[in-house]
């Protein structure tokens, strides 16, 4: 009996043992920053299937081995060709336009950039044809499978700069995709294309092949014998030779019919056992040639739905559109671009929606907002953030009057929107001068959430050169106008001024600056006295900038346009280093394996230890601690997806993965053939 009761007591001390040190596990687990775990439990980002990654935007993904160091390759030739026995850590390159600012999205084995045409991937549209390009590309290999083209629009660069192409990234989810094209459009496309063998949505219509124009008087004399020939029912050397130029032949045996008398031709031809259908139009001096896309036209866009916002809401955006939008459920948050004239002064459209929302399903417009109005000072390019904010949906707007607008994402049911709140991110005494010479900024960096706090910098058009910025942290719980401050008259100090395009406070005319006492600032960076030695250097300001902050533990990273890349605390604002990149950054930083991830406009990406004390990782082609030059200038925001590394020069997108990593994982599935 007596050894029976040791034997039961030493049992319930090992299980009071074990439970303290299961206890006291919990506790280390939950006190251990996820970084310094023995392992990490949450599962390694796949898809990354718009800007930022998700609705927040904040662009922290989660990778391991991600590589540090690697070679971009060489390339030869033109057009150039990667020579791939060059390269180092490079998976593939794929080749892009002559000017890339999209940014690369991944989802379900593709990757989906936006560029110019530069690349000349469809026959159809030669590389010297000007075009808006959404291109996808196979995930594994960096192949070519469609595109979307967006043809420049008539009216120029005020609307569709040159060679600018789509400068924004698209949405993904299953297989729809949404973005929005230079040209002002809502589109959302079948992100299979035509691999699914199915036109799923508006039928795909007629594609231009090519134009025969007057360039000179011989050109002139090609087209009126062809137009002759069509008439008679016969297809001539010119024109069959300008269909095999665009990747299209046309048999002897082609059926023409005339459509129109003297202006439109029908021909029909049969390829593989597929009928195809070509037309002929005759416009002035200029005869084109279009074929009607099918699902065979494999490398040819599937679109499911088209919204024109230039000619259904009225919107006249300045030199280009763009906007990478984002959804919640069926809602769809656009902003519109709508922007000033090519004076730099007058706005054609006020009283255009600056946001909209719309089904995402079918193209339905459900709410709109114009808060910016008149006061829009230049064009509007940045991209809403939706998150729940204080346990309220909210969807947040960036405008072009370099205020932040919040919105109930449901709008007011009546069509309109549901304000939030609203925060001005310039200093009321603030002036605007064209060509950025003034001091007032509007809004080109997308929103980010962290913690349940809302980031976001000011900026300009970079071509407005460098200029003096405001980084703020905001606390979205609030309601109302929640900016730092006020503007007043001092002959009615109670009632605050509205809201003025250029100048919110001119203090000649007797207006003054009040403390807002319902100001949603936690904090804000425009100069800290850093080495403490009682003046502001250059290097301890806060410049324009176009990039979004990326945000990881705490720690803040952004860089701004006069080349500094900043790390600062997100809970104070306190600086913890900057550090000179001795060039342009208008991309934004990438966060992920415990790495912080910049490129600059000299084409050089920096590589820094995620720390509050400043340490490059990075190391140049000579071996010294340095970036790392990718040939080209970076423009774009390099994104993580299943531990491959995507980075955009401004002519070639790199798929960058450790080799050792590629090779272990090729040991491995041999071992297990």
């Amino acid at each position: 009996m007596q050894l029976a009761k040791e034997l039961t007591e030493r049992f319930i001390m090992t299980i009071q043992k074990s439970t303290v040190v299961l206890i006291a596990l919990m506790f280390w687990l939950l006190a251990t920053p996820p970084h310094l775990g023995a392992e990490d439990p949450l599962p390694l980002t796949g898809d990354w299937p718009q800007w930022g990654g998700d609705s927040g935007r904040n662009n922290t993904p989660r990778g391991q081995n991600i590589p540090d160091q690697w070679k971009p390759g060489e390339f030869s030739g033109s057009p150039a060709e990667w020579r791939r026995e060059t390269s180092e850590n490079i998976k593939w390159v794929a080749n892009l336009g002559s000017q890339s600012y999209g940014n690369a999205v991944v989802a379900d084995n593709r990757v989906f950039v936006g560029t110019n045409n530069s690349a000349g991937w469809l026959a159809r549209y030669p590389r010297n044809v000007d075009l808006g390009c959404l291109l996808a590309f196979d995930k594994d290999n960096g192949s070519f499978l469609w595109q979307d083209s967006s043809e420049k629009l008539r009216t120029g660069r005020v609307h569709d700069w040159p060679l600018q192409g789509i400068c924004c990234a698209p949405l993904v989810e299953q297989d729809r995709l949404w973005f929005v094209t230079s040209r002002g459009e809502v589109k959302c496309l079948d992100a299979e294309g035509f691999y699914d063998g199915e036109d799923d949505g508006i039928a795909a219509g007629w594609g231009r092949m090519f134009d025969l124009k007057k360039k000179s008087e011989s050109a002139l004399d090609e087209v009126g014998p062809a137009v002759e020939k069509l008439s008679a029912g016969k297809v001539s050397d010119t024109v069959r030779k300008a269909f095999e130029s665009s990747g299209a032949q046309i048999p002897a045996g082609a059926i023409v019919t005339t459509e129109v008398p003297g202006k439109k031709w029908r021909i029909t031809t049969s390829e593989g056992g597929t009928d195809r259908e070509f037309e002929l139009r005759l416009i002035g001096p200029k005869l084109s040639g279009f074929k009607k896309i099918t699902v065979a036209d494999k490398n040819e866009s599937d679109a499911i739905w088209v919204f024109d916002m230039m000619k259904e809401l009225g919107i006249s955006q300045h030199n280009m559109c763009s906007c990478s939008v984002t959804a919640s459920g069926d809602v769809l948050f656009v902003n519109t671009s709508n922007g000033v004239d090519e004076s730099h002064i007058l706005l054609p459209s006020p009283d255009a929606p600056s946001f909209i929302a719309m089904d995402k399903n079918t193209g339905e417009v459900l709410w709109t907002d114009n808060s910016p109005g008149e006061n829009i000072l230049h064009g509007q390019w940045s991209s809403p953030t939706y998150g729940v904010l204080g346990g309220i949906p909210q969807v947040i707007f960036a405008g072009g009057d370099g205020w932040v607008y919040s919105f109930d994402p449901a709008g007011n049911g009546k069509g309109n929107s549901k304000l939030l709140w609203k925060f001005d991110c310039n200093p009321k005494e603030s002036k605007w001068e064209l060509g950025g010479r003034g001091t007032r900024n509007n809004l080109i960096a997308t929103p980010v959430i962290y913690d349940g706090l809302v980031y976001v910098a000011v900026g300009q058009d970079p071509e407005h050169a460098e200029g003096n910025g405001h980084l703020w942290c905001i606390d979205p719980t609030r309601r109302g106008d929640v900016s730092p401050t006020l503007a007043f008259h001092l002959d009615n100090l109670e009632s605050p001024i509205s809201p003025r395009r250029l100048q919110a406070v001119d203090p000649k005319k007797g207006e003054v600056v009040r403390d807002n006492p319902n100001s949603a600032v936690v904090w804000h960076y425009d100069k800290q006295d850093n080495n403490g030695d009682g003046e502001i250097d250059w290097e301890e300001e806060m410049h324009r900038s176009c990039g979004t902050v990326a945000i990881k533990d705490d720690l803040v990273y952004i860089s701004d346009f006069s080349g500094l890349f900043h790390c600062l605390d997100a809970k104070t604002g306190k600086v913890h280093w900057t550090h000179d990149m001795l060039a342009a950054a208008w991309g934004s930083p990438l966060i992920v394996d415990g790495k912080v991830y910049i490129g600059d406009e000299d084409g050089d990406v920096t590589i820094f230890k995620l720390s509050d004390k400043k340490e490059i990782l990075s190391r140049d082609e000579y071996g010294d601690v340095g970036p790392i030059n990718m040939g080209n200038s970076v423009y774009s925001t390099p994104i993580i997806s299943d531990n491959v590394l995507y980075i955009t020069n401004k002519t070639h997108l790199f798929a960058i993965e450790d080799e050792q990593e590629v090779s272990a994982e090729k040991r491995v599935g041999a071992e297990k053939e």
